[in-house]
């Protein structure tokens, strides 16, 4: 095999590997989520909270994730990543609370850097094949999302572990996949220098509806993720079987997170596939709003195809709406700095406004609502455009008038 040829296997494996480790230490919460509440004597505020720190983390420390790149290179910081997202998951289910909340928030940097660096180098590394790549991509972390739904219970019962068991388990992935992105640290790249990064992309409305739609359609599947298996257990199902909702919620995005980003990247836009996306979400919430206990896998099914079809666009579409490898690591930043803060409230206050009224219905009547100006934006955000091309026109304007300004 030719060594170009072996390295991009190399490559394409790392970024399997790491995908897979983005999301069972947020999916391993829910289904332990009451008995690790009873254990530590956490306040229903404090499990809100829980539930909500790794998301709004995802998002704070985005930022800093192309600056370490440019400093240090893509590949050792993803390394570095791995490393921080396995300390941090023994960290929090050593003591107390403390520690629990500590090692949660290093959990949630480590995955905010990966997040952010992840787009942009399958876009400089399979530029031919993006779609094909970014499918593999959130099919990897949909997979392992859906695994650690599904099999913390069963296992934890298995073993007669408690709750530290089921969650400490999951550093076993994340020290597999550092030990596989180890070589290419050897051979790392660093971004190329942008002396002139263009103008700022919060002037441009094209960068805020990716970030709002990105935003929205993360905080319905991160509600959905840290509170799921909470809801069927108070309708009377078992721990297993309401992980297992939580396993097929994931399980159903499989094959969308595959092939859509594929669909999306030909077409000439993307408006019909958010539509239909964010209609198939909307109508699986209706469903566990109006009658949740009638058909709880239809309503599971639906709302999880909808999830993982707007999840696997809204990254497509951080691809999409840039031409250059610079503005999909500025634009994904941008998306998932400020997307995953929002996000993150959806959990906090999904959980303290069922602490409040006591039932579940206010807190799912609430995602329903929201679905309306996620459509609003994915649609604005699906339109055929891209984002370098409009801030360098906009820069040209500005100046032309500068210069007409000045007399010359």
């Amino acid at each position: 095999m030719p060594l170009v040829r072996r390295h991009a296997v190399l490559v394409g494996l790392a970024i399997v590997l790491l995908s897979a480790n983005l999301r069972p230490a947020v999916a391993s919460v829910g289904p332990v989520l009451p008995e690790l509440r009873a254990g530590l004597r956490l306040s229903g505020t404090q499990t809100a909270v829980l539930t909500m720190l790794p998301v709004l983390f995802f998002g704070l420390l985005a930022p800093v994730a192309p600056r370490l790149a440019r400093r240090i290179g893509i590949e050792p910081v993803l390394a570095g990543a791995l490393a921080a997202l396995a300390v941090g998951l023994v960290g929090r289910v050593l003591a107390g609370p403390s520690l629990l909340f500590a090692g949660t928030i290093l959990v949630g940097g480590a995955i905010a850097v990966a997040n952010v660096l992840l787009p942009p180098l399958v876009k400089r590394d399979f530029p031919h094949r993006t779609g094909l790549m970014m499918g593999i991509y959130t099919t990897a972390i949909a997979a392992a999302a859906a695994i650690a739904a599904g099999v913390t219970v069963p296992v934890t019962d298995a073993f007669g572990w408690d709750w530290r068991g089921a969650l400490g388990m999951w550093v076993a992935p994340a020290a597999i996949a550092l030990l596989v992105w180890l070589p290419l640290i050897r051979s790392h790249t660093r971004p190329p220098a942008q002396p002139h990064a263009g103008p700022p992309l919060a002037r441009d409305p094209l960068a805020w509806q990716v970030t709002a739609f990105f935003g929205l359609q993360s905080l319905q599947f991160y509600v959905m993720l840290g509170w799921l298996p909470s809801i069927y257990r108070d309708h009377g199902y078992r721990p297993a079987a309401a992980g297992f909702l939580l396993s097929l919620f994931g399980l159903v995005q499989l094959p969308v997170t595959l092939l859509l980003p594929r669909l999306a990247t030909r077409a000439r836009n993307q408006v019909i596939h958010v539509v239909l996306s964010t209609a198939i979400l909307g109508v699986g919430l209706v469903g566990m709003l109006v009658a949740p206990t009638a058909a709880p896998y239809l309503w599971v099914v639906l709302a999880g195809i909808g999830c993982g079809a707007c999840f696997a666009l809204a990254l497509a579409l951080v691809v999409l709406r840039t031409g250059r490898v610079a503005e999909t690591a500025r634009l994904s930043a941008m998306a998932q700095t400020v997307g995953y803060v929002i996000s993150a409230f959806g959990p906090l206050v999904f959980g303290i406004l069922h602490e409040t009224v006591g039932s579940w219905t206010a807190p799912v009547l609430l995602l329903v609502l929201l679905v309306v100006p996620q459509l609003w934006c994915g649609v604005l955000a699906g339109r055929s455009r891209v984002l370098a091309d409009r801030l360098t026109r906009s820069d040209a304007v500005r100046r032309a008038g500068a210069g007409v300004a000045s007399g010359g």
